[in-house]
């Protein structure tokens, strides 16, 4: 989906994923160390970049959408932190390597033949012994109907993941369904794949 289609996605007023961060990485924040350097990746209107912020760590946002990136900066101001924001296509512009503690990504969906460099690009971006964090749609979830594209080929297979993710340290894999209630735009029982794994 192209910068212009997220920016008219995120130009309503209200924030369309809500306020509050992915209960996934609320959960899983608790691994990084205090005062970690964290890279966001489509990261939308900044939710979780925020909450990441608000436990101390630094955070770079990064996101095609000028708009979702503004609405960022918005939220981080209402909340009294400080998250530094960066337009960049995930899905052809490499993020600066080995500098971040820990990378997340929530339902950064992309055309199935960018994924693997969507998930190169998280690896990269980390430093060794670094946390990559990810919660994504599954393909089964066009049978919920709760969220996400309808398109199959934007969701995600967990075989490609476990194939593109080798090599490094698993700590949490999970296929399978989550309850989610995210803004309007996702609400109810989902089929996701979460990930979590150090970087070795």
């Amino acid at each position: 989906m192209s910068k212009e289609f997220w920016d008219e996605s995120f130009s309503d007023n209200k924030f369309v994923y809500g306020k509050t961060a992915n209960d996934f990485i609320q959960s899983m924040s608790q691994l990084m160390l205090a005062e970690s350097a964290v890279a966001c990746f489509a990261e939308g209107e900044g939710r979780n970049a925020v909450y990441l912020a608000e436990c101390g760590h630094y955070v770079t946002a990064y996101d095609q959408s000028t708009v979702g990136l503004d609405k960022t900066s918005q939220l981080a101001h209402e909340n009294g932190v400080s998250v530094k924001t960066v337009q960049k296509d995930l899905t052809k512009e490499n993020v600066v390597k080995n500098k971040y503690d820990a990378a997340i990504m929530v339902f950064g969906h992309v055309p199935r033949e960018q994924q693997h460099f969507l998930m190169d690009n998280m690896l990269q971006s980390l430093k060794t012994g670094g946390y990559l964090m990810l919660e994504v749609y599954s393909e089964d979830q066009l049978e919920y109907q709760t969220g996400g594209p309808k398109d199959k080929t934007m969701l995600y297979r967990p075989t490609d993941l476990l194939n593109w993710l080798d090599g490094h340290k698993w700590i949490h894999f999970y296929y399978g369904e989550a309850e989610r209630h995210e803004g309007t735009r996702h609400s109810g029982l989902c089929h996701v794949v979460q990930v979590v794994l150090k970087k070795t």
